[in-house]
């Protein structure tokens, strides 16, 4: 399954919606589904229905906590909204690291590169909604997408690879697909055996 299949299969009432517009909002959804996926592989395992309770409900309120942020009427209240999303994306993280070896190297692979992605994305919006800078309070970490990819510094952009401004998204015309940062996260996306 790609993106652009997946998306396809996305309900139009959704899609209408001016949330659909938010890209953090539309791969989070798109991540919401795969981890159903691999919840139910790691659930077939009796050892490990809770950790696949765990990362569903983590994955899954990813996107559940930018729609209800987005909904909110000021910037302090939607930030605190994006916040919770990134607790919840840096939890899924967590799980899918402690159940690398249920799904396999290729899954996990994918979904922590993608979740990273995801992280990093969510750390632009949230002080875009404060009106201000985040207040980090960890150094901030390179990451390396393969060994091939380029690598994801101080030195990448992440404004200028995700602008603000809204858009209705076509599938053609999504620059996510052709984004170097997404293009493999969306079209090579690995499902559990």
């Amino acid at each position: 399954m790609t993106y652009e299949e997946w998306e396809k299969g996305v309900p139009e009432e959704i899609k209408r919606d001016s949330l659909w517009k938010m890209k953090a909002y539309r791969l989070a959804l798109f991540l919401g589904d795969l981890a159903g996926r691999d919840a139910a592989r790691l659930a077939e395992n009796r050892h490990l229905v809770s950790l696949a309770d765990q990362l569903y409900r983590a994955v899954g309120s990813i996107s559940a906590n930018l729609a209800e942020g987005y909904s909110r009427g000021s910037g302090r209240d939607r930030a605190r909204f994006y916040e919770y999303a990134l607790g919840s994306a840096r939890e899924g993280r967590d799980w899918y690291f402690k159940s690398r070896h249920a799904l396999g190297e290729a899954v996990f692979r994918h979904r922590l590169r993608f979740l990273t992605s995801l992280i990093r994305l969510i750390l632009t919006m949230v002080p875009q909604q404060r009106g201000g800078v985040l207040q980090v309070r960890e150094a901030p970490p390179v990451y390396r997408l393969s060994s091939d990819g380029p690598a994801l510094d101080d030195s990448w952009d992440v404004a200028a690879s995700f602008p603000a401004e809204d858009w209705t998204p076509g599938l053609e015309d999504d620059p996510l697909l052709h984004d170097p940062t997404w293009s493999s996260l969306l079209t090579d996306v690995p499902l559990p055996d």
